[in-house]
């Protein structure tokens, strides 16, 4: 029998900052520091990328995994939001830094 190669799901995200400009040089890391310390098992969090496109937010890209088939699944964008949500409420640095976080559209 072969190998299943687990489905992961690639979710576009960004958040907005408060004050438009150049960001520090460590706050891409910074950042994804706080999704991984604030990430659950049940995120299924597997790979997070940052990267500034505009000088007014941070674009991310979240690949998380597929529940199993008992899970109840959430579609990626609710998840990935709940992620980040979840980080912007517990790390003082991401709420000094960026916006509350905007659920995507039909949540």
């Amino acid at each position: 029998m072969g190998r299943l190669t687990p489905l992961v799901d690639l979710v576009y995200a960004s958040l907005q900052r408060r004050r438009p400009g150049p960001g520090s040089s460590g706050e891409k890391a910074e950042l994804l520091a706080a999704l991984w310390a604030h990430a659950l098992p049940d995120d299924g969090l597997q790979h997070a990328t940052a990267r500034v496109v505009e000088p007014d937010r941070v674009d991310l890209l979240l690949y998380l995994l597929r529940p199993g088939p008992t899970a109840d699944p959430a579609p990626p964008a609710a998840a990935a939001y709940a992620l980040i949500a979840r980080s912007h409420r517990a790390s003082p640095l991401l709420r000094r830094r960026y916006l509350t976080p905007v659920p995507p559209p039909g949540r």
